[in-house]
């Protein structure tokens, strides 16, 4: 995991692999899980990440494999590419409480839950289940969500609190050519309220009719707007 805590600065023009899963055993003897994965993770403020390719090759058989965590206010990312296969880019914070032992496990497992803003901006964004997740307020501007195996574009974990939670405008999500149709989901909660926007988005034939998967939790929500859906 390469790690940027430096703040008011500019990231542009770099290339950061690597291919830890979720499944992968960690040096201490337990596996990664989710949050020890990252390719990289920014946690300074004030932080533009320009012209960038961001990736996690380690591919479905290990697991969730994030690319890109953030965890610092007002970052911006412009024209990069963030590609994975599940769990592609994390935007904190996580949820107060994890649902199983090390859930969390991970460098923010017991930092406090502070509110974040990011801003996406003609960025591709790659990946298969739930493969933007998190509690952050983040907005997307002309950005492409490629779906790459049916599943889940959005899991927000957006607190109660928190009116907006992930923005998309002008957005497209599209899919590989075999990609079944219907066999996607805009989203998904991960916590009780998690928040979605869409407006002025194209949506790929991969898109499933219903569009939203509740996840069993009944106050989710999620608004369309600026575009009659293409069901």
């Amino acid at each position: 995991m390469r790690v940027i805590s430096d703040s008011n600065i500019t990231i542009e023009n770099q290339t950061f692999t690597s291919s830890i899963g979720a499944y992968m055993e960690h040096p201490d003897g337990r596996p990664y899980h989710t949050f020890r994965t990252a390719t990289l993770l920014v946690d300074g403020s004030d932080v533009l990440i320009r012209n960038c390719v961001i990736e996690n090759t380690a591919g479905p058989s290990q697991g969730q494999s994030i690319a890109l965590y953030l965890d610092g206010d007002n970052i911006t990312v412009e024209d990069c590419t963030i590609r994975s296969f599940q769990d592609t880019l994390f935007l904190a914070p996580l949820p107060e409480t994890a649902f199983e032992k090390d859930g969390f496990l991970g460098p923010k497992e017991f930092e406090p839950r502070t509110p974040r803003t990011y801003t996406f901006r003609r960025c591709l964004i790659e990946g298969t289940i739930d493969f933007i997740f998190g509690g952050a307020t983040a907005f997307f501007e002309d950005c492409e969500f490629r779906s790459i195996a049916p599943g889940y574009v959005f899991a927000p974990c957006t607190p109660a609190e928190v009116s907006t939670g992930f923005v998309a405008k002008n957005c497209v999500f599209s899919c590989s050519d075999d990609v079944p149709d219907h066999s996607c989901y805009i989203g998904r909660p991960w916590r009780e309220y998690g928040a979605v926007k869409i407006v002025d988005c194209k949506l790929d034939r991969h898109i499933h009719p219903d569009g939203w998967q509740d996840w069993g939790k009944e106050h989710s929500r999620i608004r369309f707007e600026g575009y009659p859906l293409p069901w």
